[in-house]
């Protein structure tokens, strides 16, 4: 399966819920999508307190899962091509000199990347 697939099935789970009615105790806004994948990274994060790795990989699969399903609707709702913005991100990665010193230079001069 690819994004779109992934996005695909997103969409009609969301569908069959009926979390896109006007009505719906979860709507699907931008706002309401950001605020979940951030609750479910915090999930993630949770995982690995007090701990350098999880001793429940099965959970931790299960959270992932849980924030990429929210990042697939998010993008979904705000009509964004992840897979584009994705490659273009990495893209610019790859320009990028990830040196911190540099960076810090960068914005003290008001330069971007």
């Amino acid at each position: 399966m690819n994004i779109q697939d992934l996005t695909r099935e997103m969409d009609r789970f969301v569908t069959a819920k009926g979390w896109y009615q006007p009505d719906s105790p979860r709507p699907q806004t931008p706002k309401n999508l950001a605020i979940s994948l951030c609750i479910e990274a915090a999930e993630v994060l949770e995982l690995f307190q007090w701990s350098e790795k999880t001793t429940d990989l099965s959970e931790l699969a299960d959270e992932l899962a849980d924030v990429t399903l929210y990042l697939l609707q998010l993008a979904r709702v705000a009509d964004i091509d992840l897979e584009r913005a994705v490659m273009k991100k990495l893209e610019e990665n790859y320009l990028r000199t990830w040196d911190e010193r540099l960076d810090a230079e960068k914005d003290k001069n008001g330069e971007e990347d």
